[in-house]
């Protein structure tokens, strides 16, 4: 008995590498042209999919035709998919360029100056002298919950794809910089440079929504 239960415990597969196991097997079906192995793709993944481009995307019927567009290129690349990575980090890479290429098509009502809305600086270097206000107290008091992400994401709207997607990435959905990067074709310093840009936009597109200085 004892013996048994020792010999179980030692080839007992632990559950992580169950579900990794299954993945490669489903993967290895898709690529073999297996319809109902892409289906169960499409169910194990399309939820988590759609949540990341309707961050990026910001509307129900435009995400839908995004996801689409996803998992078609899924079904087109999926044989270029090597394992190097965990397919999770290929999907969020692919997934995260179809949602981009999206947002590089969109007529833009109007075209937005950045500069308008970030800090100014005066020759020697300083600050130009703008109001001092309690951001937290003022967000409280003067907006609900619902306004203020209609104000966010206004202003997310109105960044350049690239930003957006940076920030998007970032900020709402914890990605490193370094895999941002290898997601959207960029360097680690343009990531960061366009992050802190996006981030001084959004503060001064916010500061003006409340009716102060954007800088």
């Amino acid at each position: 008995m004892g013996q048994r239960g020792s010999t179980e415990v030692l080839h007992s597969t632990p559950k992580g590498q169950t579900s990794y196991d299954e993945e490669r097997a489903l993967i290895q079906r898709v690529k073999a042209g297996d319809y109902d192995a892409f289906e169960a793709m499409f169910r194990r993944h399309v939820a988590k999919v759609y949540r990341q481009v309707f961050k990026l995307i910001g509307n129900e019927a435009e995400t839908e035709e995004v996801v689409q567009d996803v998992f078609l290129a899924v079904h087109e690349k999926i044989r270029t998919f090597r394992g190097e990575s965990a397919f999770s980090t290929w999907l969020f890479r692919l997934t995260a360029n179809v949602a981009l290429s999206r947002l590089r098509k969109r007529k833009r009502t109007k075209e937005v100056l950045l500069d308008d809305y970030l800090p100014r600086f005066q020759d020697d270097g300083h600050h130009e002298v703008r109001p001092v206000f309690n951001w937290g107290n003022e967000l409280d008091l003067r907006l609900e919950k619902q306004e203020l992400q209609g104000l966010i994401r206004d202003a997310l709207d109105d960044l350049p794809p690239a930003d957006k997607a940076v920030i998007v990435m970032s900020d709402l959905e914890g990605i490193s910089n370094r895999e941002i990067g290898k997601s959207l074709g960029l360097s680690i310093p343009a990531v960061k440079a366009r992050l802190h840009r996006a981030r001084l936009f959004l503060r001064g597109r916010l500061a003006v929504s409340l009716g102060y200085s954007p800088s």
